[in-house]
């Protein structure tokens, strides 16, 4: 069976965003290239890490004598994204990903998987959320520029950073509805 690759060379827009209210966000990774749109569900430490290697893999090359790119070392102004997500239509939700490097175009290559159906909970099971693609395996392979992987990552830290404010005492995420430490805001 083939795999079905939503491919993303030169992507308009790559962002992680969220749906929802702190403590009960969903996490996308959105990629459009003109009117194609792909959205995949991910957890918030896969987003956080994945903004945290992006950066490494950046940084890593600035240091390298014999690379002949231009890394930069902040997000150019112009690539900022702070615009909300577009429309929303889980393709898949993530389970293993991995990024690259390609030298020859100078891009930061990711990839993400779907859960496997053995990992994937019995209520993320249904079926009318994959309609006609319910078997077939799929994957999304993105190539992000350097300045564009430095604004990726930027963004991915804030929407991460931007969740429930954690308690002192016990280092867990405070719920605005309350929480069992009961500490009062300073």
């Amino acid at each position: 069976m083939t795999t079905l690759v939503h491919e993303f060379s030169w992507p308009d827009r790559v962002v992680v965003g969220t749906i929802g209210l702190p403590g009960a966000r969903t996490f996308y990774l959105q990629v459009r290239a003109g009117k194609q749109i792909v959205s995949i569900a991910l957890e918030k430490q896969q987003s956080a890490l994945l903004a945290e290697k992006i950066d490494e893999i950046l940084d890593e090359l600035i240091t390298v004598d014999s690379n002949p790119f231009s890394i930069p070392t902040g997000t150019p102004p112009e690539l900022v994204d702070n615009d909300p997500l577009e429309a929303v239509a889980e393709q898949f939700r993530t389970g293993a990903m991995s990024l690259g490097w390609d030298p020859a175009m100078a891009q930061i290559i990711l990839e993400a998987h779907p859960i496997a159906d053995d990992d994937a909970d019995a209520a993320d099971n249904d079926e009318s959320l994959h309609e006609g693609r319910a078997n077939e395996p799929e994957m999304l392979r993105v190539r992000m520029p350097v300045g564009s992987a430095r604004a990726f990552a930027k963004r991915t830290r804030e929407i991460v950073d931007a969740g429930r404010p954690m308690c002192p005492l016990c280092g867990y995420p405070k719920d605005a509805d309350g929480h069992i430490c009961n500490v009062p805001e300073l």
